[in-house]
């Protein structure tokens, strides 16, 4: 449904190029979840904006790359062409509800709004609908919430109002950036429980932006690992989580709390993820790696594929010499 090839989003000022996305290619199949996982300053969210041309321009530009979505290429549509698909065709859930709803609309305005642009239907049908898709991600008296703000809402609710904002006209692919990050562990619990089952009543495929692989373990088909605006892992979610073969998937994997680490320090990947005006040379995670040899720091590996049909970009997992299968 979506192929991403060799997308590439750099930020330009008069003083350096900040490289946000540089090279990166994944694709979402009908009715399955992808994960996209990385730190915070990957170039995650950036992504998702790029594919419905939401970027700032300037100082945001595309610098290359293609982005098929349906077998149509997103990169050549003009802004009409682009505001028929989002909201009709692909749905987003961004991540703060408190900052993307409008304070000054009612919730019922909001959901209303893309059934308005994309749909011929009269004031009490869309009323109806609006109805129908509250009570459908389990908002509680439906009518009154209609009539509701958004700082009357709790932020369970505002998240749950932004998903039925993002199905309202039925799409085929739904966009999720982080939509759980800012809700307890309950409340988060309760919308992945929502967007699984929304998912599989409509037949809807999902790209799920996190940095939080407890959540990737629960919801997705095939993960997309990400770092300094490049995949370097993927594969199927189970066997990845099982056996990660990159160092950043594995640091990310060791970052998480879990019963067996009581009373134990809980481990941090020292360093941050590099500016992207500022990379360094060869592998972007080598001055964080703790498995870095002297061709990590010299060379940007390619991706090596493992037998169990699992891709990183590492020679170090891979056991083979860097020249069989490097990008120089």
């Amino acid at each position: 449904m979506l192929s991403v090839e060799g997308l590439k989003v750099y930020f330009r000022s008069e003083e350096e190029v900040a490289r946000a996305v540089d090279g990166v290619d994944f694709e979402v199949r009908r009715a399955e979840t992808v994960c996209l996982v990385g730190e915070s300053g990957c170039g995650k969210t950036v992504t998702a904006l790029a594919l419905l041309g939401l970027l700032p321009r300037p100082p945001g530009e595309i610098a290359g790359g293609r982005v098929r979505f349906c077998g149509d290429d997103l990169l050549d549509r003009d802004e009409a062409a682009l505001r028929a698909v989002r909201g009709r065709r692909i749905g987003m859930v961004f991540q703060e509800p408190l900052t993307s709803l409008n304070p000054v609309f009612t919730i019922g305005e909001q959901i209303a709004e893309p059934l308005r642009i994309h749909r011929s239907l009269s004031e009490s049908r869309i009323r109806q609908r609006c109805l129908e898709l509250l009570h459908d991600v389990g908002i509680d008296a439906p009518e009154q919430r209609l009539a509701a703000y958004p700082h009357q809402l709790s932020g369970g609710q505002r998240q749950r109002a932004m998903i039925a904002m993002a199905l309202a006209c039925g799409p085929e692919l739904i966009i999720a950036d982080e939509p759980t990050t800012a809700l307890d562990v309950t409340v988060q619990a309760q919308i992945l429980r929502l967007m699984n089952r929304l998912q599989q009543a409509h037949g809807l495929s999902l790209l799920y932006i996190t940095h939080d692989l407890g959540v990737v373990s629960q919801i997705a088909d095939r993960v997309y690992v990400m770092y300094a605006g490049v995949i370097v892992e993927t594969g199927a979610a189970q066997p990845l989580l099982r056996n990660p073969r990159h160092p950043y998937t594995r640091a990310l994997l060791e970052s998480l709390p879990n019963l067996r680490k009581r009373g134990s320090r809980l481990y941090s990947i020292p360093g941050t993820v590099p500016h992207p005006a500022y990379k360094p040379a060869g592998c972007p995670f080598h001055p964080r790696c703790p498995e870095a040899i002297d061709t990590c720091r010299e060379h940007f590996p390619g991706m090596c594929v493992f037998d169990d049909g699992q891709v990183a970009r590492c020679p170090v997992a891979a056991g083979r010499t860097l020249t069989d299968w490097c990008i120089t």
